[in-house]
């Protein structure tokens, strides 16, 4: 029980909500559009291992969607961050022959690539359910 002056303001109630989880996703596009989104399980980071593995699927979507694309060499934009520079990613893009186009990491500029990202990013993504 609360005591209060007859002429106080009511207690405003508020409910709780659950704020929003956030979704990790690397994604990779090209002109014509997005070529794989992969989304990290919530509680798993980025690690050389996992980036791999993802470039692995990558290598799979572009057989499957690019034809032609791995013969004549794949160029990847991405920066510096530590999955990206390790020994083991560095090992598997020299195997693959994949070029890197650079870009700096946590730099206060968009990539020019993710300028032209986010309208197919949006198309792609349009009615997909993610879980929370």
């Amino acid at each position: 029980m609360t005591w209060k002056h007859p002429s106080s303001p009511v207690t405003k109630k508020f409910k709780v909500q659950r704020s929003a989880a956030k979704v990790m996703a690397t994604v990779f596009w090209d002109a014509k559009g997005v070529i794989l989104l992969d989304i990290l399980p919530q509680g798993q980071c980025i690690n050389a291992a996992r980036y791999c593995s993802t470039l692995d699927h990558l290598k799979k979507a572009i057989r499957r969607k690019r034809p032609g694309l791995l013969r004549r060499g794949v160029v990847l934009q991405h920066d510096n961050a530590t999955p990206h520079s390790a020994n083991l990613t560095q090992q598997w893009l020299q195997r693959y022959g994949w070029e890197i186009l650079p870009h700096p990491a946590h730099s206060p500029d968009l990539a020019p690539s993710d300028f032209h990202l986010f309208g197919p990013l949006k198309r792609h993504l349009g009615g997909m359910a993610f879980e929370t």
